[in-house]
């Protein structure tokens, strides 16, 4: 369980910069400099990815079960995943549903979680499963919030983007559900030994 609560530590505390100081990024890239930044930022954060996927993994093989859901919590959980490869390809495709999402990362991350912590009536919950997918729930949430003060606080920069389109709304679409698909279908049980469906 440390390893996996190290992960967390590491991923989630380096992505939580901008949320315990708004401005902390911008210094520490000026300090640093922009390029060097960057690489400390990545290296941190894939090395966190890393330990949080052996940690989960260490965490299955004797798992401290905390709770059970009814074995129909995991039709709500596939139909909250529905939307959520979309919101991801969203993220990146500027259109209408970038535009509605406001922040759809985000978004796709708080239903992949909440998700996740809904479906445990395949498996049933454990702590390992509070820490990763809490984790990453109370995270979206703060960002969320963090960005909302900084949008209205004028401390948000311009990223650059792609130019908004109907046909990136397309992609977001069908890209998003071939995915989903994917993942269901094959790639959940292949990876992680769950079929998401029984």
């Amino acid at each position: 369980m440390a390893i996996l609560i190290l992960g967390l530590v590491l991923f989630l505390g380096i992505h939580c910069v901008s949320i315990v100081s708004p401005d902390g990024r911008d210094r520490l890239a000026k300090r640093m400099g922009e390029m060097a930044y960057k690489g400390v930022y990545s290296l941190v954060a894939l090395a966190g990815f890393v330990l949080i996927v052996w940690g989960y993994g260490l965490s299955r093989e004797a798992p401290v079960m905390l709770y059970a859901m009814p074995g129909g919590f995991r039709h709500l959980a596939a139909l909250l995943m529905l939307p959520v490869f979309v919101l991801l390809f969203a993220a990146y495709l500027p259109g209408r549903i970038q535009r509605a999402a406001k922040h759809p990362m985000l978004l796709a991350v708080k239903l992949w979680a909440l998700a996740h912590l809904l479906a445990q009536s395949v498996t049933g919950g454990s702590l390992a499963d509070v820490l990763l997918f809490g984790g990453f729930l109370v995270w979206a949430v703060a960002d969320r919030i963090s960005l909302k003060r900084r949008a209205a606080a004028g401390g948000l920069r311009a990223v650059p983007a792609l130019p908004a389109s109907g046909f990136n709304d397309a992609i977001a679409v069908v890209g998003g559900l071939a995915v989903y698909v994917a993942i269901v279908l094959w790639l959940h049980a292949a990876w992680f030994g769950v079929r998401p469906f029984g």
